[in-house]
């Protein structure tokens, strides 16, 4: 779960890590109002930052300075509801003004390929860091750090090196990283990144912007991380899924998929994807995917139904595709789950859609004779993965 700038600057506060003041509004008003609190340590001077998850927003006009509160007001006015690449901003953040001496880089983000966790410092901030990775990569130091022993003062003090800091900067900066570093292993992040950090004209190091990412895998261990997610802006077919446990992410298409397996269900993806250019719809679309829905391998009838009952309140599914290989989850099993979301459906009142299903595998024949006797409408079976989505892809081009 990726935070909104806000979000960061109070989790690195609630750490230690040196922030300025800052207030989140949603009107024009409010933004008044917390300019004039915010303002009275920094001179009346404040700066409005559209609050979206994505990056460029001072690019695209979504980070202003006021002079006043009658002036971030307007400012407000102007940045609330502006679209940023694609994102709608819906809160600003009031932040305190700074005397800015330097702008740093630093990040700290799992590093998948090597099973560590990887810093990332430079003296260049304030620019996108992909930038400067590409232009000046002699700029930007790349330092391992193990996940066990973390980012500890001698770390911080390496990382500090590496990037040629001055040494009368090295003592505020390690306190500063070996913060960050905690943030990042108490919350569970994947990702925490500031840029800029800053050297203030009174030589304070501060954490001027942030941006964390938090491992949704952990959440069990962070209740307290259920007021951080933004449900205006989350898919309500995710939220769904979220309360049902599920692993579903939203995509654009017409065809509803759903494996056992992240691999399945990824090769389920292309091999639809492929066959939906074989038909056009009445409106010349192709049939695509709609979701990524995996039950897992030890997935029982109750979790088949959920995935059902989910994907089939989807309006832009048109067909749906259940692909199978019966390992941990028996297939008799997934077969039950279908009987059980039909009746789910049955009671909600609901009518189902068509639905293409491919057993194979632990108790594929058991699982395929319970389909075949439960008598469901709108059922088909197709016994290989290639022939069951060319015709879930003829069904929802039919559809349209």
């Amino acid at each position: 779960m990726d935070l909104y700038e806000y979000q960061a600057r109070d989790m690195f506060e609630a750490h230690g890590v040196p922030v300025l003041g800052g207030e989140v509004a949603v009107t024009p008003e409010e933004a008044f109002a917390a300019a004039q609190r915010v303002g009275a340590k920094s001179g009346g001077v404040v700066v409005v930052k559209a609050q979206v998850k994505t990056g460029g927003r001072g690019k695209a006009g979504g980070v202003k300075v006021a002079k006043s509160p009658e002036e971030a007001q307007a400012l407000a006015a102007q940045i609330l509801g502006m679209d940023i690449k694609g994102h709608t901003v819906k809160k600003v953040m009031i932040a305190e003004g700074a005397k800015i001496a330097e702008e740093y880089y630093f990040g700290l983000l799992l590093d998948r390929t090597n099973r560590t966790y990887l810093a990332m410092c430079s003296k260049e901030g304030g620019m996108d860091i992909e930038t400067l990775a590409v232009e000046h990569p002699e700029k930007l130091a790349r330092i391992a750090v193990d996940a066990i022993d973390g980012l500890d003062e001698a770390k911080a003090r390496e990382i500090i090196a590496a990037a040629s800091f001055d040494e009368a900067d090295v003592p505020a900066l390690v306190n500063v990283l070996v913060t960050l570093g905690d943030v990042y292993a108490g919350e569970d992040a994947t990702l925490v990144e500031v840029n800029p950090l800053v050297k203030m004209e009174d030589g304070q190091i501060v954490a001027l912007d942030g941006k964390v990412t938090l491992d949704d895998n952990a959440r069990f261990r962070h209740p307290e991380h259920e007021v951080l997610i933004d449900h205006s802006v989350t898919d309500p077919l995710e939220v769904l899924a979220i309360e049902k446990s599920l692993n579903y992410v939203k995509l654009d298409g017409n065809i509803g998929i759903i494996g056992n397996g992240a691999g399945l269900v990824m090769s389920t993806l292309d091999v639809v994807a492929y066959a939906g250019e074989e038909f056009t719809a009445r409106d010349g679309s192709h049939p695509r995917p709609a979701n990524f829905l995996d039950i897992g391998g030890g997935a029982d009838a109750n979790v088949m139904a959920n995935g059902l009952d989910v994907i089939f309140e989807d309006h832009q599914v048109k067909a749906v595709f259940v692909n199978v290989f019966g390992g941990i989850t028996a297939c008799d099993q997934v077969a039950d789950g279908i009987v059980k979301a039909y009746e789910i459906l049955a009671s909600h009142g609901k009518s189902p859609k068509p639905l293409v299903v491919r057993l194979d595998g632990n108790n594929a024949e058991k699982g395929r004779e319970i389909l075949d006797g439960a008598g469901l409408p709108l059922l088909e079976r197709v016994d290989t993965m290639d022939g069951a989505a060319r015709r879930v892809a003829e069904l929802a081009a039919a559809a349209v």
